[in-house]
């Protein structure tokens, strides 16, 4: 049997990938009804969350997928605000 503690600390990584991804679900419906910025941005966190469990897992695939996504999510907000 395990305890209090190693429960929680192995539901971490399982909560927060089911949290980034109900982000990643609310930002893709809000990027497409239009809502500009808070689609982006929702879908820019979703994709920082996700990229943590994948450091936390080791798991290249999903590091570099997650790392693209939410780079290019974060250069398509520089750039329509700030040129």
């Amino acid at each position: 049997m395990r305890s209090g503690r190693a429960i929680l600390e192995m539901q971490f990584d399982v909560v927060m990938k089911w949290s980034a991804t109900a982000v990643l679900i609310v930002g893709t419906a809000f990027n497409s009804l239009g809502y500009y910025p808070i689609g982006p941005i929702l879908y820019l966190v979703g994709g920082l969350m996700w990229l943590s469990v994948s450091i936390m897992w080791r798991e290249w695939s999903l590091i570099v997928t997650n790392a693209v996504l939410a780079s290019v999510n974060a250069a398509g907000l520089i750039i329509k605000h700030f040129f």
